[in-house]
């Protein structure tokens, strides 16, 4: 089926029928026709044709219906510019919006569940009270990808505190709606594009990114635990190696030992990393020379390590 949408004129391009109304959604003709465009667009996207680069800016398109019902894929509005729409309320389940603009548009109590906003413009985007719940995302928002790629340092820094403002926003709105697992993505994100920001040769940017190596801001417990037995191990190998004193006998690694001594030395090695990490110390080895030095370091390491698990658990679950 073909759109045969004339423009308010009445004039059409030379084109077949499917031209005509490409040539009207996209010539920036339809802002002349307020009064219809929503229903013009809902039938244009029954026709399950196309939908791509359309042009609605300023659009009054409040309560409009692009759910593409009795399918599991939604409609496609792929690359369409819906600069300051009007989209209150608008029912946008499982819509293709990606690659659009919908800076500063205004989708107060609109429906996208399950809608695709991957490399959308979101910059100034209203969310109020929007249903958000499997809206696709991607791996990141569009001005950040785009700072990702561009030359211009400037250019790169203007871009980042875009994609800051868009993930702040964003999870301003999930947080009062309890979506937390989305939050946890949308703060860490935040926090990756205002290091991002800093002077690359900047302690605060070197201290910004070992925080998110360390445990990802607090979003990433995972990488704690994986901090945690990399410490522990390594530090396993150092003490078999510089020794510990146990009733009186250095353990120690040596070549002239047997394979089951210095794999006795290694699992004594290891259960002192581990007491000495979770500052447990139960005193029946102690560290022997520069042992001491690095005993203390795991210590301080394990303590603090530890304090921070508890505190991003908690945070977590109590959001």
């Amino acid at each position: 089926m073909k759109c045969t949408f004339k423009s308010p004129s009445g004039k059409i391009c030379p084109e077949e029928a499917e031209s005509n109304a490409l040539c009207f959604w996209h010539d920036d003709q339809q802002e002349k026709t307020q009064h219809n465009l929503k229903s013009l667009l809902e039938q244009r996207a029954n026709t399950n044709e196309p939908m791509a680069y359309f042009k609605l800016r300023h659009s009054d398109l409040s309560h409009i219906n692009l759910v593409n019902r009795g399918s599991r894929e939604g409609y496609h509005l792929r690359h369409a510019d819906l600069y300051r729409c009007n989209l209150q309320h608008a029912h946008l389940f499982g819509l293709d919006l990606s690659f659009s603009s919908l800076m500063k548009a205004d989708l107060s109590g609109a429906n996208l569940h399950s809608a695709n906003l991957e490399h959308t413009n979101l910059l100034g985007v209203k969310l109020d009270d929007a249903k958000l719940e499997g809206v696709q995302w991607g791996d990141m928002v569009r001005q950040e990808w785009q700072a990702e790629h561009a030359e211009n340092e400037k250019e790169k820094c203007q871009l980042y505190s875009e994609a800051e403002e868009i993930y702040r926003a964003v999870g301003r709105v999930m947080r009062n709606q309890g979506m937390i697992s989305d939050l946890g993505w949308f703060f860490y994100r935040e926090m990756v594009t205002r290091r991002k920001q800093l002077p690359k040769p900047s302690l605060a940017r070197f201290i910004s990114g070992f925080i998110d190596v360390y445990c990802g801001y607090g979003e990433k417990p995972l990488r704690l635990l994986l901090f945690s037995m990399g410490v522990i191990f390594s530090l396993t190998l150092l003490y078999a190696n510089t020794g510990l004193l146990h009733n009186d006998k250095v353990l120690v690694f040596s070549s002239s030992a047997s394979f089951s001594d210095n794999i006795s030395v290694f699992l004594n090695a290891l259960y002192f990393s581990v007491v000495t990490f979770t500052t447990l110390g139960y005193g029946d080895l102690s560290p022997v020379g520069i042992s001491r030095m690095i005993a203390s370091l795991e210590a301080f390491a394990g303590s603090f390590t530890i304090a921070l698990f508890v505190v991003t658990f908690v945070r977590r679950m109590t959001r």
